[in-house]
């Protein structure tokens, strides 16, 4: 059974607004300072500088198209649509930017590091939100996965070489001073983009001891319509068997759920804990 078409409508909503934040980053805060941090933006705006005549959208969109023939010839059409679609509409916007926006040919401001994190923070939101949809800006993405399915080269592993390949080049091209401040990024990156996703989903593990269960029961399933598991336990001290009330919810309905246990119960025990990797009904499935 397909997904429902409001789930495909937030999907690609969200891909979009993903997109967005990255058009943003490059446009705004890396093409003004060259940071070239790897993947098909920091190729591109390599390639600009050569050949000046072309701007980086251009350039963007030409090398994505190369690389998504390859991903096709190599990997197969089961590659991805999402991927395919995310590589175009990204290009686009950096080039609609680049046509509709006055020219930027210097920094916003003259703090360079201020810059750098911007350059940075928006393109990992906005990757981290369109990873989150099962989908991927393409681009050096599509070269790791060629070479993971032919030599069974890690792909974390390939990326990072690509990228760090791409960051020395343009610390010859741009200097010094901007290829160290590229490749400090390059690193940034990573860490901000797993640290978005980890965000984005993150959820309550509640675990619940109290002398009213099933009224708990009852406020879980019907008031906040999720699942809990049951089990028996017994206490080290006391030696009672009592029941012990484990669920999963979101951060609304964990703080919902404690002012109710406290409103019902003020000597129940809890304890919460963070997960993001929640994989089932009412969560991801598995083909996310």
């Amino acid at each position: 059974m397909g997904e429902p078409f409001f789930v495909k409508i937030k999907a690609f909503l969200l891909i979009n607004i993903g997109l967005l934040f990255v058009a943003l980053g490059i446009f705004f805060f890396k093409i003004p300072n060259n940071f070239a941090t790897g993947g098909v933006s920091g190729i591109a705006m390599i390639m600009s500088y050569f050949f000046s005549t072309i701007s980086v959208g251009p350039f963007m969109l030409i090398i994505n198209i190369v690389l998504l023939i390859a991903g096709f010839i190599f990997i197969g059409f089961n590659f991805g649509s999402k991927t395919a679609y995310s590589s175009f509409v990204l290009s686009g916007m950096v080039w609609l930017l680049e046509k509709v926006c006055p020219p930027i040919s210097q920094p916003l401001t003259g703090d360079t590091f201020l810059e750098l994190i911007f350059a940075i923070v928006l393109p990992a939101i906005g990757s981290a939100i369109v990873f989150n949809q099962n989908a991927s800006t393409g681009g050096t993405d599509i070269i790791a996965k060629i070479l993971n399915k032919y030599m069974h080269v890690n792909i974390g592993k390939t990326l990072l070489i690509a990228d760090f390949l791409i960051t020395l080049i343009a610390g010859a091209v741009f200097g010094i001073r901007i290829g160290m401040y590229s490749m400090l990024g390059l690193f940034m990156k990573g860490f901000i983009v797993d640290l978005a996703i980890e965000g984005m989903n993150i959820s309550k593990e509640i675990v619940i001891i109290s002398e009213k269960p099933e009224q708990i029961k009852h406020y879980i399933v019907k008031e906040l319509h999720r699942g809990a598991t049951i089990y028996s336990a017994r206490g080290a001290f006391t030696d009672e068997e009592k029941e012990v009330i484990t669920t999963i919810v979101n951060r609304r309905q964990a703080v919902a759920l404690r002012s109710y246990i406290r409103s019902i119960d003020d000597k129940a025990f809890m304890s919460i804990t963070n997960t993001s990797e929640i994989i089932g009904k009412g969560f991801r499935t598995l083909s996310a």
